[in-house]
């Protein structure tokens, strides 16, 4: 995922969602601000910002505080190091809204600004980050990479004849941060995980225990370089460095029986750095296999191998495609069968760290134009178009399906197909739906579908997805040759819509067998009240060790809930493209980070209705209003 420079993230305490589904996938939650207003008083000298984040109410249910960062003083461009967790599943929407205001000790807390997020909308954004201008000035930077939950590292540190920077008759005031080293465009960057309270006039300081979580400071791998900085404390925030070391954690665990670090300055001794504690909780049988270790001056540890992306074959015939019919001109190209997949990768990489890798999720979209549909001209028919502007099951599913998956596509092109109709007394089982061959955004999509009842088709049968599959699955491969062409990855999901079962299920199933090892998943939803049980084939189709890529859901079994409905079909996505990439040997590549100048900065939204309340004990409550507006329903 992406980190911005200067950006600092990753908490000593994390706040986490309740678990929903045993398979899903956690992420934190970072959060930074830059030139936030002053809302002091006159004579009061510069806010004290800290945020509150509310996971927002769709339906029936309520929103929540999951909890508050820690308050930065006297700065308009905070750095938050409290990070939230969350349980990630692609076909669960998360709203989130990020509540900033300036920290008063004696009155009420003054609000600064708000913004919404949803988290797979960041998660999906280039380098994982997302950016939004606050109404009343102010922009908030929300970034989210994968939580791994690897166990903490209980940390107590003592200063030793540290180098005083407060002149003759003044003695410093010493406290530490604790950073992670992130790798930008614009080179190296330490990314502040944790920072301890400052002792005042002391050189010889203690600092109380810290507990820092490892996933945030090291993804659990505890030779991952950090860097520990000691600092003067000034009021102003313009804090002076008084000396660093760079080491890593199994290099802190074994200090503890091997003496002091010692801290420098531009190339200058400046006092020692002791470690009276350093236990790892959670992580046991590590902290045995490193208590015996011994260091000489706190070593750097050594650089990681970035891993090596093994090369996607491409089919011959896929390559050459020439894509879907256009009415008007040549039938479409059936693509040939893909290559036979090689032995599974070892390693267990997850959907985000493919996702923070930059891979992309390239959606197709596939419409039923059969006769069986009933005339579109007919109210109560399945592509009946309504001229109040109200939706049809067809436009409900894509829009769904599609406002989640696109998400994951920055360049938001969308092919999208038609089949079952006849041009010039030819069935179509494959034609290009809207007037080029890829249409831009989700109500592009719609736009597109619409259109096709203009073009003079005649609404015909039987019911193929053959011909879409085929082409979809030579559209997938060589949107992922064009994406390790250029160092990336690239996965498309087929989202098929249809009133009715399939009229040949063996070649069905056959073409499934034949395209499963293309970076690809098939989702159909059924619409309509038609018979879909002959659809349980494609339960059948992954036997004999062929992958499993395909997934039917019924529209009106959640047709009164669009959450079920993106949840039932976008559940197995995640599984689907893993599987692809460690099947072919393909690592994630190493996530994306973004220096601040190159996020893009979203326009500020309407005012957020939420009212939140502080209690005198610390305890943050909703008052009124964090209901997300739009409705669980269609």
């Amino acid at each position: 995922p992406t980190r911005h420079a200067g950006h600092k993230a990753k908490a000593t305490r994390t706040t986490t969602t309740t678990p929903k589904h045993p398979n899903n996938m956690k992420v934190k939650l970072s959060l930074s601000a830059r030139r936030l207003p002053n809302v002091a008083g006159l004579g009061k000298g510069t806010s004290d910002p800290f945020c509150v984040v509310t996971k927002l109410a769709e339906g029936a249910s309520q929103p929540v505080v999951l909890g508050k960062t820690e308050v930065i003083k006297n700065t308009l461009s905070p750095d938050w190091t409290k990070v939230f967790v969350f349980d990630y599943e692609l076909g669960h929407p998360v709203h989130i809204a990020i509540s900033v205001y300036d920290e008063v000790r004696k009155g009420s807390n003054k609000a600064m600004g708000s913004a919404k997020f949803e988290l797979g909308g960041i998660l999906g954004a280039k380098g994982s980050v997302k950016a939004k201008k606050m109404k009343g000035g102010g922009t908030i930077f929300a970034h989210v990479e994968k939580y791994s939950g690897s166990g903490t590292l209980r940390l107590a540190l003592q200063g030793i004849k540290l180098k005083n920077t407060e002149g003759m008759f003044n003695k410093s005031d010493p406290f530490y941060d604790v950073k992670r080293k992130v790798t930008g465009p614009s080179g190296d960057v330490w990314d502040v995980i944790y920072r301890s309270q400052h002792i005042s006039n002391d050189l010889n300081p203690q600092w109380a225990d810290s507990t820092i979580d490892l996933a945030a400071l090291c993804g659990g791998n505890l030779e991952q370089h950090i860097q520990i900085s000691v600092y003067d404390h000034e009021k102003s925030g313009k804090h002076v460095l008084m000396g660093e070391i760079e080491t890593c954690v199994r290099e802190l665990v074994a200090a503890k029986n091997s003496g002091p670090f010692t801290l420098r300055r531009k190339g200058k001794d400046k006092g020692k750095l002791a470690v009276n504690r350093a236990d790892l909780i959670g992580m046991e049988d590590l902290s045995t296999q490193v208590a015996g270790m011994s260091l000489s001056g706190g070593a750097s540890a050594p650089p990681l191998p970035m891993p090596v992306p093994v090369p996607v074959p491409v089919p011959a015939a896929a390559a050459s495609g020439a894509g879907a019919y256009v009415p008007g001109s040549a039938p479409a190209y059936v693509p040939g069968a893909p290559a036979s997949a090689p032995p599974a990768a070892a390693g267990s990489p997850t959907f985000v760290d493919f996702i923070s890798g930059g891979c992309e999720l390239n959606l197709c979209v596939a419409i039923d134009f059969t006769g069986s549909n009933g005339d579109p001209r007919k109210p109560g028919t399945l592509h009946y178009i309504h001229p109040d502007g109200s939706l049809n099951d067809y436009e409900k599913a894509i829009q769904a399906i599609g406002r989640i998956l696109a998400k994951y596509d920055h360049d938001q092109k969308f092919p999208v197909l038609g089949f079952g109709a006849k041009y010039g007394g030819i069935v179509r089982h494959c034609f290009q739906a809207g007037a080029t061959p890829e249409v831009d955004g989700v109500d592009g999509i719609v736009q597109a579908y619409r259109s096709v009842f203009r073009t003079g088709l005649i609404m015909s049968g039987p019911t193929v997805f053959t011909e879409v599959m085929q082409t979809a699955a030579a559209h997938a491969v060589s949107s992922q040759e064009e994406a390790k062409r250029n160092g990336k990855q690239a996965y498309t999901v087929l989202l098929i819509l249809t009133d009715g079962a399939v009229s040949d299920v063996h070649a069905t199933a056959e073409c499934l067998k034949q395209i499963s090892d293309s970076p690809m998943s098939v989702v159909i939803v059924g619409v309509g009240a038609a018979d879909f049980s002959a659809m349980q084939f494609l339960d059948d189709c992954a036997s004999h060790g062929t992958p499993d890529i395909a997934q039917f859901v019924e529209f009106n079994r959640h047709r009164h809930d669009r959450l079920a409905l993106t949840a039932a079909t976008l559940d197995e996505i995640p599984d689907q493209l893993v599987g692809y990439f460690s099947r072919k040997g393909v690592s994630p590549a190493r996530a994306v980070h973004l220096d601040e100048e190159e996020v893009v900065v979203e326009p500020e939204e309407e005012e957020i209705d939420l009212s939140l309340a502080f209690g005198n004990d610390g305890e943050i409550n909703v008052a009124s209003g964090g209901h997300y507006n739009s409705s669980m329903n269609f």
